[in-house]
């Protein structure tokens, strides 16, 4: 029984995970398969701290898919990220409001993504102020989707400079204490001509 087992491992292969292009085709780790069309489809998290070296985006969860093996290479594409829950949970505090929004947009090359920002207020908000906000938030996302492909509208994402625009809206409708894109998904992807 354990000579079977081993040799089921002889004839795996160990291949790298490798980055999409937006993240500098980073090395991510490596998986086995014992043929690389297996690899095809698997999904990988990874934090952005882990991509950048940055510890401060340890609470960035990035979801990859292997979408094509070369070698001993599996590539990745990017399909979402989020943030841990213990993170999101530490910004939420008493007599404040939390304002969520879910958009799904498509980029200037056709990518359509859902985007789940949310606002963190010093005061809790009132009910028109809080629609005011949800408004103001989808008005920056769908513009920003308009005039950046997906890879720069990710890249605004995940630096936080998305955020920063929102914030930037917003406060002279309601004083905000943080801004933050909690969740993104590739919903569909051009179709190839």
């Amino acid at each position: 029984m354990a000579v079977a087992k081993t040799e089921g491992w002889k004839a795996k292969q160990w291949y790298n995970l490798v980055a999409p292009e937006m993240f500098g085709k980073a090395n991510i780790g490596e998986t086995i398969a014992d043929e690389p069309e297996k690899l095809i489809g698997r999904n990988i998290e990874v934090t952005l701290g882990e991509l950048t070296n940055d510890l401060s985006k340890q609470n960035t969860k990035l979801i990859l898919k292997v979408d094509s093996v070369g070698g001993d290479s599996a590539y990745t594409k990017y399909m979402g990220h989020q943030l841990t829950q213990d993170y999101l949970r530490s910004l939420v505090k008493r007599e404040t409001s939390s304002v969520e929004a879910n958009v799904s947009v498509t980029t200037k090359d056709g990518y359509t993504i859902r985007v789940k920002p949310s606002c963190f207020t010093i005061k809790r908000a009132r009910e028109a102020q809080v629609k005011a906000i949800r408004q103001i938030m989808n008005t920056v996302i769908q513009a920003k989707a308009k005039e950046l492909n997906m890879e720069q509208f990710v890249q605004d994402i995940v630096t936080g400079k998305l955020s920063a625009n929102i914030y930037h809206d917003v406060k002279p409708v309601y004083p905000l204490r943080r801004v933050e894109v909690r969740k993104t998904q590739i919903e569909a992807e051009p179709l190839a001509s």
